[in-house]
């Protein structure tokens, strides 16, 4: 299996080491490791209930680390709000989208400026480029979208962000086959041609095959596998990933 760099190698723009963090008394994550390099497309992996979206939340500070350490570029997040996390350049998308459902269109994408010192004024035009349904229904309320705009919307009010690292939760959950494609290509020119490096959870192994560069597998709170996505070998899907 070729290795991906480990964490706190100078090509890495997220780095987790050592990551502990607990439920009470019930320990969740244990020695994590992680590490995203600057342009690549990491595909974070594993079954259901293996820890995958409560990393992500320690990430973002959502949650707190019992121990361990959390490195975004040169820059250690321990500690800082999540807030503060956003303003360095991380755009987040949460599982289940998480859009405000009672504002429109327009409001949700809004939210996002203000939060980066030098972001955007104005929503940029380049969302309604990649998403040209949120232009039709920039004045409808979130709510009244389906599954697919709704997960749309969630990806351009990240993008408003003008992040450095995109962080996505299974962004195609609950989504219609043909939008799944779409995301996918959307995501596919953010991470390849526009160089926006791009963590991703994804239990579908066909999807993440085809967006991603490198992998990391998780099972049962530890990071278990890790490496280029060519490497990603049957044995390891077969050990891990498979139901």
């Amino acid at each position: 299996m070729s290795a991906v760099p480990s964490p706190g190698a100078a090509e890495d723009l997220l780095a987790v080491s050592g990551a502990n963090l607990y439920y009470g008394q019930s320990h969740i994550l244990w020695d994590v490791d992680l590490a995203v390099r600057k342009g690549s497309c990491t595909c974070l992996m594993g079954r259901n209930g293996v820890g995958k979206t409560t990393l992500l939340k320690a990430i973002m500070g959502l949650l707190p680390l019992r121990s361990g350490q959390v490195r975004f570029g040169r820059d250690e997040l321990a500690g800082r709000p999540a807030h503060l996390r956003a303003r360095l350049g991380i755009g987040y998308v949460p599982q289940g989208r998480e859009i405000f459902p009672q504002l429109t269109v327009l409001e949700n994408l809004q939210v996002g400026l203000g939060i980066r010192a030098a972001g955007p004024a104005q929503v940029p035009e380049r969302i309604f480029e990649l998403f040209p349904i949120l232009r039709q229904f920039l004045h409808r309320r979130g709510g009244d979208l389906s599954g697919g705009q709704q997960q749309q919307l969630a990806i351009g009010r990240a993008l408003v962000l003008d992040p450095t690292l995109l962080i996505l939760d299974e962004p195609n959950e609950g989504i219609q086959p043909n939008i799944v494609r779409e995301i996918g290509d959307i995501i596919i020119r953010l991470n390849r041609e526009a160089g926006l490096t791009v963590l991703l959870v994804e239990q579908k192994l066909p999807f993440a095959r085809r967006l991603g560069t490198d992998f990391v597998v998780m099972e049962k709170g530890r990071a278990v596998a890790r490496g280029a996505m060519d490497a990603l070998t049957d044995e390891v899907v077969r050990q891990y990933l498979a139901v």
